[in-house]
């Protein structure tokens, strides 16, 4: 058990509470508090008394990292259940690892509020999906849904800011805003950083290293959001090897709203399991021109992913890639080359003018394998001067360009594409929102994105690549 009045007593020497605030803190049940000893634990060079810090108890269990397409699932999936089986529970939303938008996520985390929290976490508990409950408190939950470790936290309506801030993390970014004295419960988050005397930071910026010193200087950029998104310019069919039909992208597109997306399969040599002949190309065309007509307040523009080969050429012929309204290219294959040689191909495609877009440029399997290696101040500078477009792939395999390199990009003036990469159509959603949120991390802003212009402007962006504007 917590010696109580030696964590507060230390709480006060480090300036994350005063008299004033240790008796909210000191409530009953209270979760932030919990979260405070969490993230004091986790940041033991903040705490000088060792005993202190081995009494602070961490619940949990070893988990392995989850992809954060994977842990949204499941995140959703729970958020759903409880909706419909604890209606008096409100404000469900997935925090941690997926708030902030991390590639590998280390701890599913859902927070809501309700007026009876004690008796909200009971009913949680007793969901038929729940197979364990691992540990439950006044107002946490540790429980296995379909497979994984939840960490469900509930609150009070007006304390539900602060549980939401200090659950989002990452810790060391908590204890910074906290020992700003921004000890007062809050119902909202913004509320927690006026409390601190900074501007509110999104979530998935909160990692930085320059987030604070960002918040302190003023308010900071609006970034691009899900919303701005007009359009999906990567995507897949059963053509190549995506699982559903052309008709079936286009419709789930349709239904979200898009004013456009591109159809984009892998080209003839790609190393994927199923790929685009030329006579496919040709049957794909004349599929797209009948789809065109029912829906016609959606631009659909036939464009392929071509394969970058070991020699540096495109594996698609020059006269079929004219033929085409939108050109991707891709690194699949490093081949062994080292990173001068892979720079040599990239910046390759990034010259060939029919290239529009260099899909997912540092090629990063998420848990599995790093980015290549590459010159990419020169890739930067490459595609700003020739107006070709990198990406931000929103497919949980990749997730790349990562936050840090699409940042780096925006500055050095490149043109962003958020894609989805998506290849089953229920997902055209989610991945596009993996990629808004992988762009976040970046700092990246709406007028930095392609897909969140008018189809006039994309096709006017993709002439002047061409040399036809």
């Amino acid at each position: 058990m917590t010696p109580r009045p030696l964590l507060l007593r230390r709480l006060r020497e480090l300036h994350v509470v005063d008299e004033e605030g240790e008796a909210a803190l000191e409530r009953e049940g209270m979760v932030t508090l919990a979260d405070l000893e969490l993230a004091l634990a986790e940041q033991r060079a903040a705490v000088a008394d060792p005993a202190f810090a081995r009494a602070v108890p961490v619940i949990s269990t070893e988990q392995r990292p989850v992809m954060l397409g994977r842990a949204g699932e499941i995140a959703d999936a729970l958020i759903a259940d409880i909706a419909r089986h604890c209606p008096a529970i409100e404000g469900l939303e997935p925090s941690g690892g997926i708030r902030r938008a991390e590639p590998l996520v280390q701890g599913i985390v859902v927070v809501g509020w309700a007026a009876d929290p004690m008796r909200a976490i009971l009913d949680v508990c007793g969901l038929r999906q729940v197979t364990e409950v691992l540990h439950r408190s006044a107002r946490r939950a540790l429980l296995f849904f379909e497979g994984y470790e939840v960490d469900v936290r509930l609150c009070a309506a007006d304390e539900f800011g602060t549980v939401l801030f200090t659950t989002t993390g990452p810790a060391q970014h908590v204890v910074e805003v906290l020992k700003r004295r921004a000890r007062r419960l809050a119902a909202r988050e913004n509320e927690v950083y006026s409390h601190a005397g900074l501007a509110y930071l999104p979530p998935e910026t909160r990692q930085n290293a320059d987030a604070t010193e960002r918040a302190e200087s003023g308010p900071v950029p609006e970034l691009i959001s899900r919303e701005d998104i007009r359009g999906d310019l990567h995507m897949h069919t059963s053509y190549s090897d995506g699982r559903d039909s052309l008709r079936q992208m286009v419709r789930a597109a349709h239904a979200l709203g898009y004013e456009y997306i591109a159809i984009t399969d892998h080209s003839e040599h790609s190393a994927a399991s199923r790929s685009l002949t030329l006579d496919d190309l040709a049957r794909q065309r004349e599929e797209i021109e009948r789809v065109r007509e029912e829906v016609p307040d959606m631009a659909i523009l036939h464009g392929i992913e071509a394969d970058i080969l070991p020699s540096g050429s495109l594996d698609c012929p020059d006269a079929i890639l004219e033929t085409l309204d939108i050109v991707l290219a891709s690194l699949h294959d490093g081949a062994g080359h080292d990173a001068k040689r892979l720079t040599k191909r990239c910046l390759g495609a990034i010259r060939h003018p029919l290239v529009s877009v260099i899909t997912h440029p540092a090629n990063q399997l998420v848990g599995r394998r790093e980015g290549y290696d590459m010159d990419y101040d020169a890739i930067y500078a490459a595609a700003a001067e020739t107006g070709t477009a990198l990406e931000v792939d929103g497919a949980p395999s990749h997730l790349d360009l990562d936050g840090d390199r699409a940042g780096a990009a925006v500055k050095a003036g490149v043109t962003l594409v958020i894609d989805s990469d998506c290849h089953r159509s229920p997902a055209l959603d989610r991945q596009m929102r993996m990629g808004v949120g992988t762009a976040r991390r970046g700092w990246v802003e709406g007028r930095h994105v392609l897909n969140t212009r008018p189809l006039p402007d994309v096709r006017a962006f993709l002439a002047r690549k061409r040399g036809h504007a």
